[in-house]
């Protein structure tokens, strides 16, 4: 039992050291639970990707991602074109501070867009492939072939505890966005961090 805990905590101290940081998909979660749309759908899908990629990698998928480095390049120009349009429409929003409501109102999202929007954020973010696939699937199998798996295991749990806790833990938050300004500032981190990273992923190739 004691062999297990130690691969166990490393994988959930690893997996959360690399989902908790400022990025798309977290702001993405962060603005969706504060305003209390389509919260389960959006938590399901980030948390399942996650899971689905971590087990990617450690089967062996990171192996095939190195040898082929134009997958994410690709990948990496795809997903910062697509932080710049939400930078953009975070800045539209910024600029129309007064139709931001903390539920429905005409900038409500959709189901769907929602949903859309989840899959993209994490799909076309290349970081998320070198996290979960090629760095968790390494040193999860550094651990030897039964314990890489509880490794992975600890990594799925960090990465349900964290989406669950910033999508349904931010509805506390709804009665201080209540006031357009508080989304202004909101939006206006939106924009700072998708803008800065959609640049960074483009210029990662280009340079």
């Amino acid at each position: 039992m004691v062999s297990f805990v130690v691969p166990a905590v490393a994988g959930l101290l690893t997996g959360a050291g690399l989902i908790i940081a400022i990025g798309a998909q977290n702001v993405f979660v962060l603005r969706q639970g504060i305003r209390r749309e389509h919260v389960m759908p959006v938590v399901a899908i980030c948390t399942v990707s996650d899971v689905v990629l971590i087990l990617a990698g450690v089967a062996g998928l990171g192996a095939v991602v190195a040898a082929y480095p134009q997958v994410v390049d690709v990948a990496t120009v795809a997903g910062g074109s697509y932080l710049l349009v939400l930078a953009a429409m975070a800045v539209r929003r910024v600029m129309n501070p007064d139709a931001m409501e903390v539920s429905g109102g005409p900038t409500a999202v959709g189901r769907w867009a929602a949903v859309g929007t989840a899959i993209a954020l994490t799909w076309l973010n290349p970081h998320v492939y070198l996290d979960t696939v090629v760095t968790l699937g390494a040193i999860a199998n550094s651990h030897g072939p039964t314990s890489k798996w509880v490794f992975a295991a600890g990594a799925c749990v960090a990465s349900l505890l964290w989406f669950a806790g910033l999508g349904f833990g931010s509805s506390r938050l709804a009665p201080l966005f209540a006031r357009p300004r508080a989304w202004q500032l909101l939006d206006v981190v939106v924009a700072v961090v998708m803008g800065l990273l959609g640049i960074g992923l483009i210029l990662s190739v280009a340079l």
